[in-house]
């Protein structure tokens, strides 16, 4: 299992729907990381394809529009839940991946991130939303993985 500070050789993002926030941080764990470390998401319900964040991430030069939203047993089926540590994103993913922790040995840490859906009347205002959460998340991974010195590892 991963420890707080040490790379795990695989992560789960994982959120509600699996349609903003775990796709855009798997996004941009793979740029950061590529094929160091494997990572994927999932969401608790199943969600669909979200425009915004598609956007948000097109303009870093990041293309997420082929994703599928899927949830953790959807992810299960396909190719089992075999993850050092599940990032969680939202209450309702954190409180789930603490339940599969009863049979899977995976460590869990939650970020707590909005949800950009909910916010901005204009389309300008949920973009900057949906960049501010982008935002986050990359930083959120530099830090967490990343660390001081370790950039280039």
């Amino acid at each position: 299992m991963a420890q707080p500070g040490t790379r795990p050789q695989s992560v789960l993002f994982a959120c509600g729907l699996n349609s903003i926030r775990s796709p855009m941080a798997m996004a941009l764990f793979r740029q950061l990381f590529g094929k160091r470390m494997y990572t994927a998401s999932a969401g608790v319900k199943p969600g669909e394809p979200d425009p915004f964040a598609v956007a948000v991430m097109h303009e870093i030069g990041l293309d997420i529009s082929k994703h599928r939203p899927q949830t953790f047993e959807q992810l299960d089926d396909w190719e089992g839940l075999n993850f050092d540590l599940i990032v969680t994103l939202s209450p309702e993913a954190h409180h789930r991946a603490l339940e599969l922790t009863r049979t899977i040995a995976a460590d869990v840490e939650y970020w707590p991130t909005p949800d950009p859906s909910d916010i901005g009347d204009t389309r300008a205002q949920k973009l900057d939303a949906y960049r501010e959460v982008r935002d986050m998340l990359m930083q959120r991974i530099r830090d967490r993985f990343a660390g001081p010195g370790r950039a280039g590892d």
